[in-house]
This record gives C-alpha cells, sequence and structure tokens, in this order.
C-alpha cells in the first residue's frame, strides 16, 4: 500500500507539471470536441495527432493522446442527448433515453447525469489502474513467449466472441487483419513477402494509414451516403436547469454503480472496450428494471449506466496495455504504436524501467476527468453551435486534416492513396455488416503474435506442444478454445444479438 502512494505520489508530480497540465487539457478538449462532431471518430482522430507527437516528450504525448480518448467518450453523449447524433460509437445507447428527456424539456439534468456518471466512473476507473498495474506486471514478468503468444490469441477470440453480429465475419476480419500485418519483409531473414514488388510495400502497411482510411475515410464516405442531415430540431433550444433533482440522483446512483462496474471489467478484456460496454450496461438496466417500458422513453437510468460504463472501459482498457503490453482494442492499438514511436516498448517493462511515464499517465487521467467536469457543462452551448455547421461543409476539411496527418507520418504521398483504398474498403466491409475493429486489432497483434510464435518454437526445437506443457499457456489456450466454442453455439449468438439489437430500437 505504501508502495502504491509513493507511485500515485510520483505521478501526480509528473502530472502536475504546466507541460503536462496544458497537453491534458488540450486532449480533453479535443477529445471532447471529436466526440461531439460527428463523422471523425476517436481511432482517427488519435491517428490523425500521431504525427504531432512527435516532438512532444514521451509522457506528455501520452496524457494527450490518453485526453482524447476518454475526452470523446465524454463528448459523444452531450450530441446524443441534445440532438440524438451519437457523436461516438459508444454513445449511441445513451441517445436512446438521452433524447428522450431533451424532448421533454429535462436536456440540463440528462447531461448532468451523464457528465457526472461519467467523472465518477473515470475515477474508480484511475483507482483500478493504480491498483491492479503492480500485480500485473509481476505476473507479466513469469511469461514466456509461449504464453505472450497464448495470451494474444485468447484477446482475439475475445474480438470474435465481443464482436457485433456474425461470428463468421468477425473471425473473418481478425485473419485479413493478421494477413495485413504480414506484408513488407520476414521479421527473421529479411525476405519480402505479400510486397507483390511495389517499393512502398517493403516496409509494410502503416497501421495509422489502414486506421484512417478503415474509421475516418470510411465513416466520411457512409455519412454522405446517409445524405439527410440528422434531426437537429432541439439545437435552437436553450438548455436550461443544469442540476439534476434529488430524485434523479437517487434513481440514477445505483445505475452508476453497475455501469462503472460492469465498464470496468469489460474494458480490461481484450476486444471489449466502450461499444460493448454501454451496451451491455444498458441491457443489464432494462433487464433489472421494474419498469423496463420506461426504456427508451427517457428513462434517467439509460443515460446514467451507459455514460458510466463507457467511461470506465475507456480508461480501464489501460490496464492490459500498460502491464501485458497487448492492446485490448483499436485505440489501445494506436497507443502502441505512439509509445513505439517514442521508443517505449509497451509491457511489464516499462513499470519498473520508465516508472514516471507511467504513473504520471495514470495521474493526469485523474486531473484530465476533473477538467472535463468544470468545462464541458458550461460548454454545452459552444458544441450545439458547432453543430449547425452542414456536414457538406464540415467534412472537406475532414478529409483535408486526415490526408495532412497520414502524409506527414512519413512524408508518403502513397500513403494517402493507401488510406483512401482502405477507406473504400471499410465502407465495403460496413455496407455489409463487418466490423473492421477486429481487423486493426489482429494487424497490430499480428507480428507480436509473429514473434512470439517464433520464439517459443526456436526454444522448444520446433515441438508445438510447448503451447500445452506450460500451465499458464495451456489455461489461456483452453479459455479461447471454450470461449469459440461458445461463441459458436446458436443459444448464446441468439443472446449476443439480443444484446444489439437494443441499438436499432
Amino acid at each position: 500500500m505504501a508502495d502504491l502512494f509513493s507511485n500515485l505520489a510520483l505521478g501526480f508530480g509528473v502530472a502536475f507539471t504546466p507541460t503536462n497540465l496544458m497537453l491534458c487539457l488540450i486532449g480533453a478538449l479535443v477529445g471532447t470536441l471529436v466526440g461531439v462532431l460527428p463523422g471523425i471518430g476517436t481511432i482517427a482522430t488519435v491517428a490523425m495527432l500521431l504525427p504531432i507527437t512527435f516532438g512532444l516528450p514521451p509522457v506528455g504525448a501520452l496524457i494527450m493522446l490518453a485526453g482524447i480518448y476518454y475526452g470523446a467518450q465524454y463528448g459523444g453523449s452531450t450530441t446524443s442527448i441534445l440532438v440524438n447524433i451519437p457523436g461516438e460509437a459508444g454513445s449511441v445507447v445513451t441517445a436512446l433515453d438521452g433524447f428522450q428527456m431533451a424532448k421533454q424539456g429535462r436536456a440540463g439534468p440528462a447531461l448532468a447525469i451523464a457528465a457526472i456518471g461519467s467523472f465518477f466512473a473515470g475515477c474508480v476507473a484511475t483507482v483500478l489502474i493504480a491498483v491492479l498495474g503492480a500485480p500485473l506486471t509481476k505476473l507479466a514478468l513469469a511469461f514466456g513467449p509461449a504464453e505472450y503468444f497464448s495470451l494474444m490469441v485468447l484477446g482475439l477470440i475475445f474480438a470474435v466472441v465481443l464482436a457485433k453480429g456474425s461470428v463468421l465475419k468477425a473471425i473473418a476480419m481478425i485473419v485479413f487483419g493478421l494477413l495485413l500485418s504480414m506484408v513488407g519483409s520476414d521479421i527473421e531473414t529479411g525476405a519480402s513477402r505479400m510486397a507483390f514488388n511495389i517499393p512502398e510495400l517493403a516496409d509494410g502497411l502503416g497501421f495509422a494509414t489502414v486506421a484512417m482510411g478503415l474509421f475516418g475515410f470510411a465513416e466520411i464516405i457512409r455519412n454522405l451516403d446517409a445524405g439527410s442531415e440528422s434531426d437537429r430540431e432541439l439545437v435552437q433550444q436553450k438548455v436550461t436547469g443544469l442540476m439534476p433533482t434529488a430524485k434523479d440522483l437517487k434513481d440514477s446512483a445505483p445505475a452508476i454503480l453497475r455501469g462503472t462496474a460492469l465498464g470496468s471489467i469489460l474494458g480490461i478484456l481484450p476486444g471489449g472496450g466502450a461499444v460493448i460496454a454501454s451496451f451491455a450496461a444498458y441491457t443489464l438496466e432494462k433487464k433489472i428494471s421494474r419498469h423496463p417500458e420506461r426504456f427508451g422513453r427517457g428513462a434517467i437510468e439509460g443515460v446514467a449506466a451507459p455514460e458510466s460504463a463507457n467511461n470506465a472501459a475507456a480508461q480501464t482498457s489501460f490496464i492490459p496495455l500498460l502491464t501485458l503490453g497487448i492492446p485490448p482494442n483499436a485505440v489501445m492499438a494506436l497507443m502502441v504504436g505512439a509509445m513505439t514511436i517514442h521508443g517505449i516498448v509497451p509491457g511489464p517493462q516499462v513499470m519498473q524501467k520508465q516508472p514516471e511515464l507511467v504513473w504520471g499517465m495514470i495521474a493526469s487521467m485523474w486531473i484530465g476527468n476533473l477538467m472535463l467536469l468544470i468545462i464541458n457543462l458550461p460548454l454545452v452551448g459552444i458544441w450545439v453551435r458547432l453543430l449547425r455547421v452542414p456536414y457538406r461543409l464540415m467534412f472537406p476539411c475532414i478529409v483535408i486534416f486526415c490526408a495532412i496527418g497520414i502524409y506527414s507520418v512519413n512524408n508518403a504521398p502513397t500513403d494517402v492513396v493507401l488510406a483512401g483504398v482502405f477507406g473504400l474498403v471499410g465502407y465495403w466491409l460496413i455496407k455489409h455488416d463487418f466490423e473492421p475493429a477486429p481487423l486493426l486489432l489482429g494487424m497490430v497483434l499480428g507480428p507480436l503474435m509473429e514473434e512470439n510464435l517464433r520464439r517459443a518454437l526456436l526454444i522448444s526445437r520446433g515441438d508445438w506442444s510447448v503451447f500445452l506443457t506450460r500451465p499458464l499457456s495451456a489455461v489461456l489456450i483452453g479459455i479461447a478454445a471454450f470461449l469459440l466454442i461458445l461463441a459458436v453455439l446458436p443459444t448464446l449468438r441468439k443472446k449476443r444479438d439480443e444484446v444489439f439489437v437494443e441499438s436499432e430500437n
């Protein structure tokens, strides 16, 4: 316990420097803006801003990128409630009851409960990261190549189990991601593979390029295809009475607690993340409510639970990244990229060799959550004004920023063209109900899996049974096999579809 307090003291010492406070504020504000504006998304923004972090110190860069991620969860709720436009995928569920509350003239309490729930969940998640960080790091040091490989297999299986819709499509996306990760040259021999003698592919595909195409450009094409300007009738109204009543607080408190607990667990699981957490929290509240018919008609629990869950999940997803070096979702995969750019190898060694980096980032999350609570509610009017800008004027700016972001990574025009190609691929995937997030996860974990697979086989002299003879590895492979069997069972598939059908009602 003494260690924990001394670590947190170190972290707050790092986070409270003027530069880091400023970067934390910038991250939180940019994140909120990203959450508010539909059609950008966290993944595309983090990919776009990666080049900007090149010149920043590593701690500051990670503090800013983390701020963008959890700030976007806050921002998404504002537009979901006021104008029924989820700025972030995790806020889709919030719109179901939040928008109805706004229609009843209760937009103020809905926004306040969303902010309070988010702040509480963020604080709990930050404490969890601090408490679980050191023990998990000790466990991670016991991992050899075989265990790491098995853990990554489990991570990809989780991504399949928790992906929306068809299991087969989720597996296809992961396999496609793994194939894309192999483009370039062999990690050991350096021989060219799947580069088709194209010099630009010799170093492989940049994950920032793929992410920007699949999530940035594809989202823009989808929004343009939808064509119609969304329902913006409430933008003209002034939001008044931000303070929730005592009854609002009493009704939402248990939902906030349950959402925080559920989100914290799902955030740690690979393939989970904020979107799954918000859907699951909403479904849970509806299932245990004495009056489920209230949901979808302005139930405050329908705002409190998903908002708490998606913020808790957004922050606890840093746990596997910081302790095991494994990204549990697409945004964390980009954080791996940011760390690599700054010469940091994510994993158990980071906590031991660079404690100021890890604890500085953990402490900044608490400061960032407080900043978001203070800055978001007074700025509601500004965010609403932004939404009056027609999308036809907004999207060219987004495209230009995306293109500049990709070009500045390697100063390569080919990357911009590739991102455009992946934009079309991403649009096709969305149209045919393929979820692109597992693809990016497969692409980031691919090289790590290949490296650990080869190392394990090298140590065991080509004996494949090493993955089953080592106890920890065998347990992880066993859990992965069990989950895959469960995912394919028809009864469970029906249950999965029920969870996600909430968003379509």
